[in-house]
């Protein structure tokens, strides 16, 4: 038995999703069919070539601070030991209780050299017309905060990680200046343990491009 097991923590990209309101969904067809590649190949032998059309920001997708900053860095000059099996911890705020996420609700916990993902629950509202609005976030003391006691990379269950009812995006701001990486529209928080596991969210490697889509996941250690 393997001595660990994996946990996906990504929601699905389909044709018509929308993320982000405001943003354009996801184009997603052939750009050669099985039926048309049959003509270029012996009988009986077939392939599909996809193509998708789409902004960066859709589905579960992580930010480098490029994504904010002119002369931060892009997804290519990232390297993988930023995406890949950073120890993790995972930080519950329901929504129910309260969709303001402060410093205080971070303090009790040890986020120095983590991975620290926020569960709110807000992702049982994805894809509804619920998520877009009113959605949990972190402010700017919690990211201050997070900044200030070394975290690596920041992630949420969340429509964002900002309050979106005005135009600051102090939280990314803090983080990305910092080079603290955000992975924003996280699921499956619930079935995670509060610690003892391994979080990994890796992009293509893109030059010019600050954020995209990544197959975040967990790797749950068996003791």
């Amino acid at each position: 038995m393997k001595p660990y097991h994996l946990i996906d923590l990504s929601h699905v990209i389909e044709e018509g999703l929308v993320t982000y309101k405001g943003l354009p969904a996801p184009v997603i067809c052939d750009y050669l069919s099985r039926e048309e590649s049959k003509k270029f190949y012996e009988e009986g032998t077939e392939f599909q070539i996809g193509k998708i059309e789409m902004v960066t920001n859709t589905g579960t997708y992580i930010d480098s601070p490029f994504h904010r900053f002119a002369h931060g860095k892009d997804l290519s000059q990232l390297t993988l030991e930023r995406f890949v099996d950073l120890d993790a911890l995972v930080i519950s705020v329901p929504y129910t209780t309260t969709l303001i996420i402060t410093e205080e609700h971070l303090k009790p916990y040890s986020v120095t050299d983590k991975a620290v993902l926020v569960h709110t629950g807000w992702a049982a509202h994805w894809n509804t017309p619920t998520y877009y609005e009113n959605h949990p976030y972190l402010t700017e003391g919690a990211a201050v905060y997070l900044k200030d006691n070394g975290a690596l990379l920041v992630g949420i269950d969340s429509h964002n990680i900002d309050n979106t009812t005005g135009k600051a995006r102090p939280v990314h701001t803090t983080l990305l200046g910092a080079e603290i990486l955000i992975v924003e529209h996280l699921c499956g928080l619930e079935n995670l343990p509060l610690s003892g596991f391994l979080f990994s969210a890796v992009p293509p490697k893109f030059k010019g491009v600050g954020t995209f889509p990544v197959r975040a996941m967990a790797k749950v250690i068996h003791s």
